[in-house]
């Protein structure tokens, strides 16, 4: 199906500004390079962000700045009386955040004012992360409940940004399960597997307290979107290998379920007009922002798609988009849950791409995947 218009402008401005990077970086390489004035210059057109750092509508930051992701942390020093400057990695944090927040106004939707509760939960050998209650006002104790990752590559993104919060807020709301949302750790300042040992940590600290949570512990999934439906996946095969604790469905949105380049599709970036290289080399950022080794990205705990075994694990709900690079790391993850004897479901919402949920004030199609979404967690 045909991109649909909603993204087509988007589109528009996301690809200049991936050839705008690419030219910046190759000019940077050539002797003589541009002065400050006129590589100032280049930026604003090519599109990468407002004066105070924002990107424009339509650029998405999930895959956006390779170089500030991963870049060193040292700042040149300050001057005597002045704040520090901002490191390239906060700054593209900075960057990110203000993207969301101009997202959810523009083409979001806000979540209800639901009763939230925060915890700090205690994880051996890493640091501590924090959790969100989300409690629906409809709630029947002990309701089922949800643990949910969010997306960002593993580098950006979390529980207070707006549209993530927004979003657990309706889906309780909707669907009457209690959603706890998990703050975990971002790379690379911490690498893999705090995030996993973060998630599992959680996932037991959920079982051991649910009386107080008011949760029933035999009704309890996990969800996770793009990164996060990486983590929530490889939970499932954590708690399967590990304590068995009872997970009865897992919702995986865009889920990364391979960091090598094997399951990647790039007839999705090909129909959006995205040169192959430059996709291939945003993917690859990612494995190298999270993994310490990144040869240990055939692991099973870092690409589940790349387990042993499937099977033993909870039902699982696939959602995946017809312009999205992973659409085949989602169906191929699907197909092989199957062959394992897991029940496993996969749909592909066409004329759409990766960051589609986050479009729900604007986009039929994201509130339709948001209410396959809300019927999934009913299922609890």
């Amino acid at each position: 199906m045909p991109l649909d218009p909603f993204f087509a402008e988007r589109l528009r401005v996301h690809r200049r500004y991936l050839l705008g990077q690419a030219w910046h970086k190759l000019r940077a390489r050539l002797p003589g390079a541009a002065s400050g004035a006129s590589r100032r210059s280049e930026l604003r057109r090519s599109g990468p962000g407002d004066a105070a750092g924002a990107p424009r509508v339509g650029v998405s930051p999930e895959f956006r700045t390779t170089d500030a992701a991963a870049a060193p942390d040292a700042p040149p020093a300050p001057k005597r009386g002045a704040a520090a400057p901002l490191t390239p990695r906060q700054r593209h944090r900075r960057a990110a955040l203000a993207w969301d927040r101009q997202e959810q106004r523009a083409v979001g939707l806000p979540g209800p004012a639901l009763r939230t509760v925060e915890h700090e939960v205690p994880v051996d050998g890493h640091p501590s992360v924090r959790i969100r209650v989300y409690l629906p006002d409809e709630r029947v104790e002990p309701s089922p409940a949800c643990l949910v990752f969010g997306g960002g590559a593993f580098r950006i993104g979390g529980i207070d940004y707006p549209t993530a919060d927004a979003a657990c807020r309706r889906r309780a709301a909707a669907s009457g399960v209690t959603i706890i949302a998990v703050d975990y750790a971002l790379a690379p300042e911490h690498r893999h597997p705090t995030q996993i040992e973060q998630a599992y940590a959680a996932w037991e600290w959920v079982h051991a307290h649910a009386g107080e949570l008011g949760v029933d512990p035999q009704r309890i999934g996990v969800s996770g979107t793009s990164a996060g439906g990486n983590i929530a996946a490889v939970l499932a095969l954590m708690n399967r290998d590990r304590a068995r604790l009872p997970m009865r469905l897992q919702i995986l949105e865009v889920p990364v379920t391979d960091l090598t380049v094997r399951w990647i599709d790039l007839r999705a970036t090909w129909a959006l007009g995205i040169p192959a290289v430059l996709a291939l080399r945003e993917l690859r950022s990612v494995a190298r922002t999270y993994l310490r080794d990144p040869r240990r990205a055939r692991a099973s705990y870092v690409s589940p798609l790349r387990a042993a075994s499937l099977a033993d694990l909870p039902p699982a709900v696939i959602l995946t988009a017809e312009y999205d690079p992973l659409r085949r790391q989602g169906a191929a993850y699907a197909a092989a849950l199957r062959r394992a004897g897991v029940a496993a479901s996969a749909v592909r919402y066409l004329g759409v791409t990766h960051d589609t949920p986050v479009f729900v004030g604007a986009l039929a199609s994201a509130r339709r995947w948001e209410d396959d979404v809300v019927t999934a967690l009913r299922s609890l």
